[in-house]
């Protein structure tokens, strides 16, 4: 069996990226994972773009998968995480506090663990001093987890925040939020004797062979007095309070869960499973590992294969995989998942999106009225049956009688025996009398006669006639030929300057060569808010890498690295500008 956690741009964006856009389903997309548990989480900021109202069926409900959502009560599109399985779990829960839940609220029997075992009937201390009591309600109102028992262990898809940012109420939101995953989890194996497994983008990054600057950040920390390499990963770790916990949780900092991925590759440089890809770094693999399968050491002689995906694309993350054994090796003892998977007797979980009313035929959408399928109002008229139409002039004043006398006789009365087009022909005297007030029109609107006129011959050339003989002056015609061709000569002199101009003004901009490499710049658009929000510049067009060249502020002379991108940047006018210096 095949569990599989993928950070991705949104669940309806997959689609746009091949080979994604070949499929037409989202449960053929699905299929092509080849997962028996997929669990998707969002990236922030991009996030999952959507809500439970904007889901569609295909999306929501794939008729193969069991699938369960969770959407933040908050900040909409800013966090999400979603879960589809082959495999009908016992329970399913949203969020880790024990505070989130459906309508009508979940039964004793319903919900994974005993009321007292969960957060909120046991309050969890916050780290620091004088810090008190975690806000519960608040670290599950973003949508980050959802929970599935699935008998032989409990599945948390968890989604933590993210620490690229310095606002101190963010950062001290994403700690709290690691010590209630913690802690949750902590209670399930020490309160329940449960085994669980944790995946999904936990943002933050366990070791330096985790990191791209792994070596370069190595090599400072022994400059600075560090020491040795276990001395410079306790300093790693202490860096940012997210790696820190991450350190703890796992068995090697003395906590309980097993980096299951690390531990089938130990020694396996470069495992990244996030790249930036704005700076194109996922081609120079310039990236680092922060999604991660954890589980319990209960549930290690059942591994047999765990893995990262870079080679699927989709998103700024890849897949990472874990591949559970049928049966023990050696033994006959079948997983409790396939013999529930076998019955088939297991009931659908009530958070599973198979419920909610706008697909469980309780909530009609509203593009049920306009479909082939729609309701028709009917009308009084319409039961009624079809009779003949009587159709006769329309009552006219008695100074419009005599103007339509031939014209009203002519048509008479007309009996149909159903309805159909009428066509009515305009009299001979009506016709007249438009081409008559089309001629009267006033100069300027064009007359319905000028698209029956013959066109106009061409005007000829003006000759200039002596007033006595009728004779043409010689001297006079060469002076006005004369002056004609130096004007005709000015006139495509100063044109040509201001064609050249114009040219030059708008041609392309010629992208100038860093100055490293001698290699053609290429050009990007500031997008991050403020005042130079919008505008072009140039860069090195070579890829980020280990020691890329960050500027002098930021990297070292020594550590920079030339087989990857410079620090040349030019803002775009500036290339202009100078341009169009060279063309004048």
């Amino acid at each position: 069996m095949r569990i599989l956690t993928w950070n991705i741009n949104g669940i309806r964006t997959i689609p746009q990226y091949h080979p994604w856009n070949t499929l037409k389903k989202q449960e053929a997309i699905l299929d092509h994972l080849d997962a028996d548990i997929i669990c998707f989480q969002a990236l922030l900021a991009v996030e999952m773009k959507t809500s439970r109202q904007n889901l569609s069926k295909d999306i929501a409900t794939p008729e193969s998968y069991t699938a369960f959502f969770s959407f933040p009560a908050k900040k909409t599109g800013y966090s999400g995480v979603a879960t589809y399985t082959r495999i009908i779990p016992q329970k399913a829960e949203e969020g880790l506090t024990g505070l989130l839940d459906i309508k009508p609220p979940l039964a004793h029997e319903e919900r994974i663990s005993p009321i007292a075992s969960y957060p909120c009937h046991s309050p969890v201390e916050a780290e620091g001093d004088g810090d008190g009591e975690l806000d519960l309600k608040d670290l599950d109102s973003e949508g980050r987890a959802l929970v599935l028992d699935f008998g032989m262990f409990v599945l948390i898809n968890v989604y933590c925040p993210n620490d690229g940012t310095d606002a101190e109420d963010r950062i001290k939101y994403k700690m709290d939020f690691h010590r209630l995953l913690s802690e949750r989890v902590k209670r399930l194996v020490e309160l329940e004797k449960r085994e669980v497994i944790v995946v999904g983008d936990l943002n933050a990054c366990a070791s330096l062979i985790d990191h791209c600057e792994g070596e370069i950040v190595l090599k400072k920390l022994k400059l600075k007095g560090a020491g040795d390499a276990a001395v410079a990963e306790e300093t790693f770790w202490a860096e940012k309070e997210g790696r820190h916990w991450l350190r703890e949780w796992l068995i090697e900092g003395g906590g309980s869960m097993v980096d299951v991925v690390r531990r089938q590759w130990p020694d396996r440089k470069g495992m990244f499973t996030c790249w930036n890809t704005k700076i194109s770094a996922r081609a120079s693999n310039y990236g680092t590992r922060i999604d991660y399968i954890l589980i319990t050491p209960g549930l290690l002689p059942w591994v047999k294969a765990a893995d990262i995906q870079p080679h699927v694309k989709g998103s700024d993350h890849c897949p990472v995989m874990l591949d559970l054994y049928d049966q023990l090796p050696g033994t006959e003892e079948p997983c409790q998942f396939q013999r529930m998977l076998g019955t088939n007797a297991v009931e659908v979980p009530r958070l599973s999106s198979k419920y909610w009313d706008e697909f469980s035929g309780k909530q009609r959408s509203i593009d049920t009225f306009f479909g082939q399928n729609a309701p028709t109002r009917k009308f009084a008229s319409d039961t009624q049956p079809a009779s003949p139409i009587s159709l006769s002039p329309s009552p006219t004043p008695s100074s419009q009688l005599s103007s339509q006398a031939s014209s009203s006789k002519s048509i008479g009365k007309l009996q149909l025996s159903q309805p159909v087009p009428v066509k009515r022909k305009q009299s001979q005297l009506q016709v007249s009398s438009s081409c008559k007030k089309a001629k009267l029109d006033p100069e300027g609107q064009t007359k319905l006669s000028s698209f029956f006129s013959k066109p106009k011959e061409p005007a000829k050339p003006m000759t200039v006639q002596d007033d006595d003989d009728d004779m043409e002056d010689e001297d006079y015609r060469l002076a006005v030929k004369l002056s004609l061709s130096v004007d005709a000569k000015t006139t495509s002199s100063s044109s040509s300057k201001s064609r050249s101009a114009w040219k030059a003004l708008l041609a392309p901009i010629q992208p100038p060569h860093c100055l490293v490499h001698n290699e053609p710049a290429k050009e990007l658009t500031v997008t991050k808010p403020g005042t130079n929000k919008g505008k072009n510049f140039f860069i090195c067009s070579r890829p980020v890498g280990p020691g890329y060249d960050k500027g002098r502020v930021e990297r070292d002379r020594e550590d920079v690295d030339p087989r990857y991108k410079c620090n040349f940047f030019k803002w775009s006018s500036e290339v202009k500008r100078e341009a169009l210096r060279k063309e004048t």
